[in-house]
């Protein structure tokens, strides 16, 4: 007998947080699920509780993050050179390789249950990137996919100039999923030169204000990714007004 589906994603914005403290956040989230799939698994399905999902939105100040199969060599700046240019770095445990986080950008980390969906990641993956590819449609923007890299790109046909402007990596374990993608909305792009990029050293990063050729409002590209990821993961994404960062990330 299958196991009863729980198609509500919880949004929760954190605004511009730091990024360990976001980490240790979703980490809670992530623990709680899997421990309470753990717990599942011995009961009947009728007695089982409904696994949460959650859907988190913020910013960063300026860090790098390097994906568990990353490569340091990756990281253009030494210890001195990122502490005067107030720039954090973390190794974390996603998948990919070294990315920027920074103001300007939306961070996304859906947090679900895929027991909840389908227990597929490559779909996943490819379902996250629908998301922001029907976003950037909104924008007149023609985005797409580069077969064998992760994220979202413009410039990605034939012939044409690979500009990445949608980052990826995840981590799952029983289903569960953290980590998430990082959209360039506003974002100041000289900090991506001081890495290589997701460790692609021929293609290069782009931002939605760049290719608009004027700032865009964040808040505006937020509704659309929510409107566009409750149809992609076919759910009901509802906001949580009672909430205390401190209190579950401990």
């Amino acid at each position: 007998m299958k196991a009863r589906q729980n198609r509500t994603v919880e949004f929760r914005h954190l605004g511009n947080i730091d990024y360990q403290e976001a980490w240790n956040y979703q980490s809670h989230l992530f623990d709680d699920i899997v421990e309470q799939k753990k717990a599942n698994y011995s009961l009947p399905v009728e007695e089982q509780r409904l696994c949460p999902n959650y859907l988190l939105f913020c910013s960063h100040p300026h860090v790098f993050t390097l994906g568990k199969t990353g490569s340091l060599q990756h990281l253009l700046l030494n210890e001195q050179q990122m502490k005067d240019k107030g720039i954090s770095f973390y190794k974390i445990n996603r998948g990919g390789d070294i990315t920027y986080h920074g103001p300007g950008q939306i961070v996304g980390y859906p947090i679900l249950d895929l027991d909840n969906f389908f227990t597929d990641i490559g779909r996943y993956i490819r379902s996250i990137e629908e998301v922001v590819i029907r976003t950037l449609a909104e924008y007149g923007l023609d985005a797409g996919r580069i077969e064998g890299l992760t994220g979202v790109w413009l410039g990605y046909k034939a012939g044409e100039v690979p500009r990445k402007i949608c980052a990826i990596g995840v981590r799952t374990s029983r289903w569960v999923t953290m980590h998430g993608f990082a959209f360039n909305i506003n974002t100041d792009l000289q900090y991506f030169n001081y890495i290589v990029p997701c460790g692609i050293k021929d293609k290069a990063v782009t931002s939605l204000a760049k290719e608009m050729g004027h700032e865009v409002d964040i808040k505006e590209v937020e509704e659309k990714l929510k409107r566009h990821f409750e149809t992609v993961f076919e759910c009901h994404l509802y906001e949580s007004h009672s909430m205390s960062i401190g209190a579950q990330a401990q």
